[in-house]
């Protein structure tokens, strides 16, 4: 049975992010195809879309090759959530109810009860967290982008502990973004979930540089 071509996008960028495809190594259509038990018109799709979200870089007469998921890599993508995240923040602002910050604190309460304790259940609670500030946002092609950085972040920090001094940032950030929102200050909120993308993508590079580093 052949795969459809989200299933092959998915399952090569998979690959890609932890590393059983190595960086620069060329991505053969054929070779691809049946290695996934499909036709290479599924393929051919799934690497554009990769290329387009940096994944892939295509050189003509040359084909695909897997772009090194490194420092550079991380940076960018942050670079371009600073850019989205404080305009949904700020949307947010201006349309919250009480129930959003009764759910917001409670899901907050949860994260801070947990304390790291199981980073996956932490990552959970942390995505029901920014759910629930940008779901609602008219602009749903920011809305995806911001999910799809915040997978590909998630599986590339998975490779690495958060320290704890990160871990207690992470909570006083959420203290003080919830803390603005509650005060309807859209551009303090827009301000403290700049610094939240920012600390986040710093973290995750100066940990992948102490791997390279220190690597055998």
């Amino acid at each position: 049975m052949e795969d459809g071509g989200s299933s092959i996008y998915e399952r090569l960028r998979d690959d890609i992010i932890h590393g059983r495809v190595k960086a620069n190594e060329r991505l053969k259509v054929a070779d691809l195809a049946s290695r996934m038990g499909t036709s290479t018109n599924p393929v051919r799709e799934a690497l554009q879309q990769l290329r387009g979200e940096g994944f892939v870089i295509m050189t003509p007469n040359r084909g695909a090759r897997v772009r090194p998921i490194d420092e550079e890599f991380v940076r960018d993508i942050c670079e371009i959530e600073v850019l989205i995240e404080p305009a949904l923040t700020r949307w947010f602002v201006g349309i919250v109810t009480k129930e959003d910050i009764e759910e917001l604190e409670s899901i907050q309460a949860e994260i801070e009860g947990l304390n790291f304790a199981d980073e996956m259940k932490h990552s959970n609670l942390d995505l029901r967290f920014h759910k629930l500030m940008y779901d609602r946002h008219y602009n749903r092609h920011a809305v995806d982008l911001w999910m799809r950085h915040r997978h590909i972040l998630w599986a590339i920090s998975r490779r690495f502990p958060t320290s704890l001094s990160r871990q207690s940032n992470v909570l006083d950030e959420h203290r003080e973004l919830l803390a603005c929102i509650k005060a309807q200050d859209a551009d303090g909120a827009a301000r403290m979930i700049g610094r939240h993308v920012e600390g986040s993508g710093r973290h995750i590079i100066e940990r992948m540089r102490l791997a390279r580093l220190t690597a055998p």
